[in-house]
């Protein structure tokens, strides 16, 4: 995939800050000066957070810092590229890589989220935000178009009808509205933003990471797909050593709150 060659200073702070545990991953955007903005260094961190959690999947946490989720993509860079890097997908490709992880992705998101940013949420499996959070795609008033996933994930999210109404005015809407339209599944206050965003890792957390893992290769399958995916799938987790060992103690305690009455 090519990029253009960006000049970066050996000063400038690392772009994503990445904490790793052992069921999960937390990568903040750590532009604050830039309000976050996506540039090619947080493009190629993000490469080299994908290439770890593809070889060892853990669930993946995505905020931003200082109030600002991403204000979309670095317009210094975007004004220099041309026809070549627009067809080298360089931030649409890195946002698929993110949607198609292994393990299910969790956006927390306070304050902007524009444009790249945007699309970088809407990459997520799940977003929660909090009462500053604010979504929009204002590309067409810069002379492009949001080519980096909204055009096509913010209907599977929200709908044709509300995606095409949002991308083509640019309309910005606030967390009230997202909640509402089910851009984002729920809205807590800034405090408790990430560790909401810990107690939802932590639910998926418990269950059997191999069957999360399918249902989120279920849930990406063409509609053509099923249900033969969804079978074959669940016939490999039949035979599975954790699926006898969970429903072997789900059944046990079953028996055991009977017996106690």
């Amino acid at each position: 995939m090519s990029a253009p060659d960006v000049a970066v200073s050996p000063d400038a702070p690392e772009p994503l800050l990445v904490e790793r545990r052992d069921d999960r991953v937390i990568a903040t955007l750590n532009r604050p000066d830039k309000r976050n903005a996506i540039d090619q260094a947080t493009i190629d961190a993000i490469h080299a957070l994908c290439a770890e959690l593809e070889d060892e999947p853990r669930i993946l946490i995505i905020t931003g810092t200082d109030g600002v989720f991403a204000s979309g993509a670095d317009i210094a860079q975007m004004r220099e590229r041309t026809a070549a890097d627009a067809r080298a997908g360089i931030n649409a490709n890195a946002f698929v890589r993110i949607n198609e992880l292994p393990m299910p992705v969790i956006a927390a998101v306070d304050g902007w989220a524009l444009g790249g940013g945007a699309e970088l949420a809407f990459a997520a499996d799940i977003r929660i935000a909090t009462p500053d959070a604010k979504f929009g795609n204002p590309e067409t008033g810069l002379g492009i178009i949001p080519a980096a996933g909204a055009t096509w994930r913010l209907k599977e999210i929200v709908g044709e009808a509300r995606a095409a109404e949002l991308l083509l005015t640019g309309r910005i809407l606030d967390a009230a509205e997202a909640l509402s339209i089910g851009l984002v599944t729920a809205v807590h206050p800034t405090a408790d933003l990430l560790a909401e965003a810990h107690a939802i890792a932590d639910r998926i957390a418990k269950n059997d990471p191999a069957a999360t893992m399918a249902t989120k290769r279920v849930m990406r399958a063409p509609r053509a797909d099923h249900p033969h995916v969804d079978l074959e799938e669940q016939a490999v987790l039949f035979e599975s050593p954790e699926k006898h060992r969970r429903m072997t103690e789900f059944l046990e305690r079953r028996s055991a709150k009977r017996s106690a009455k």
